[in-house]
């Protein structure tokens, strides 16, 4: 059988792609999907009707993958293969009569629908500090109180929230033996410099144009542009009174005459992690390979969480007060960081220009994949809102209309577009 994981949005064409050539090619063998971007959705209405000679299965977890072959490979397979038919077709009739009652707006309808700010009662807070910082080998011993377990806990399958998980009925044995085992290796980690952190952020002056895009300049004068960062608006018509927005909406307009700014960051908690997982692998323990990845990705989403903090109250200064820990899991902060490629700007064809105007790649030596994806594993980027309106949300489906316009604002061929944004285009 063939097993295929998606890590990010255009993992999702190609998949369609390699079931449309197996389907060609004559294959019967089984096709499971899974992956962070992947659906039980999408697998049934994109890939499983491209694919009639032999079976897609949909894979939760790669946890679940061993379950899933040994049903495939059991007695009981047509059974499960039977089962698995009938599961696609009653997710397809749901999305078809979903899709049924939704109506989008055109391009022009959704800007106007936009999130308003009123700048001039509600003006942004000028920034202490504009252009590029560099931090390198970050005290990893501070990221250690940053560190959000509940999501470290999911990669292991355990279902449940940090601390309670410790203490349930169910998990709480094994729950407790793993954080006891990942405490350990952080004390290693942090003793012996198995990774090393490096950060790179930067503020710079901003405006919004053409509603939707946001001009970054190199310096206060506002006179030349340094990159333009290109946003995704909302299309579907929403309940009376709601918006249809884009990040753009968070930055005042560059006909208001009010100076605002935009920050942006990369960093990464996994350069030097070859080198231990090669031991670990040399010395097949699994278990220890996974357990630093998993450590590694936690170390970088903290990091991400302590520069922001950082950003709020040192460089940029519109934050005060000090947040706990819960406050900063449960986003209570004022202000967001969304990411390229994620649900308020899908498009992860933002990345190489954030990474340009930050130098990252030289600063923080994390590169860029061919489809986006970073490298070391365990980084992360983003963008810097500050306004206290800002908040999270997701564009959701959009119009060829849309995808039409984006493709020009960049300059990009169209069709190449579609691939970065298949997922997110209507129909």
């Amino acid at each position: 059988m063939i097993g295929l994981s998606g890590l990010i949005t255009p993992s999702l064409d190609e998949m369609v792609h390699v079931a449309k050539e197996m389907e060609r090619e004559g294959f019967t063998i089984p096709l499971l999907i899974g992956g962070a971007t992947t659906s039980k959705v999408h697998t049934a209405v994109k890939i499983d009707q491209n694919y009639t000679k032999g079976q897609t299965v949909y894979v939760l977890d790669a946890s679940r993958s061993v379950t899933v072959v040994s049903s495939l490979l059991s007695e009981e397979r047509d059974n499960f293969i039977k089962d698995v038919k009938a599961d696609f077709e009653t997710v397809r009739k749901n999305y078809a009569s979903k899709k049924e009652f939704k109506t989008y707006l055109s391009l022009e309808d959704a800007r106007k629908n936009k999130f308003k700010i009123d700048w001039k009662n509600n003006p942004p807070h000028q920034p202490k500090f504009t252009g590029v910082k560099e931090f390198v080998n970050y005290d990893l011993a501070e990221l250690r109180n940053y560190i959000d377990w509940t999501p470290f806990f999911h990669t292991w399958e355990l279902r449940g929230k940090y601390p309670n998980i410790l203490t349930d009925e169910n998990m709480g044995v094994e729950a407790t033996k793993l954080f006891n085992d990942a405490n350990t290796m952080l004390d290693d980690i942090i003793r012996e410099n198995w990774i090393q952190a490096k950060a790179v952020i930067g503020i710079w002056p901003a405006n919004t144009i053409n509603d939707d895009d946001i001009e970054i300049y190199t310096d206060e004068s506002r006179t030349k542009v340094l990159h333009t960062q290109f946003g995704m608006r909302q299309q579907l018509k929403k309940t009376e009174g709601a918006v249809n927005e884009c990040v753009s909406d968070f930055v005042a307009p560059k006909e208001s005459g009010i100076a605002d700014h935009v920050g942006g960051f990369v960093v990464t908690a996994g350069l030097g992690i070859e080198k231990k997982l090669a031991e670990f692998e040399a010395d097949h323990n699994d278990y220890k390979s996974i357990l630093l990845k998993a450590l590694a990705d936690r170390f970088a989403e903290a990091f991400a969480e302590r520069m922001h903090e950082r950003v709020r109250q040192e460089f940029w200064g519109y934050e005060a007060t000090p947040l706990s820990k819960d406050e900063l899991i449960a986003e209570k902060y004022k202000g967001i960081r969304p990411a390229p490629g994620y649900p308020a700007n899908p498009d992860h064809t933002e990345k190489p220009g954030l990474f340009k105007i930050l130098d990252a790649s030289n600063k923080t030596e994390v590169t860029l994949t061919d489809s986006m994806a970073m490298m070391p594993a365990s980084s992360v980027s983003g963008w810097y809102f500050a306004h206290p309106e800002s908040h999270y949300f997701g564009v959701g489906k959009i119009t060829e209309e849309q995808l039409a316009s984006l493709a020009k604002r960049k300059g990009m061929d169209a069709e190449v577009m579609r691939r970065w944004l298949s997922s997110n285009l209507e129909g």
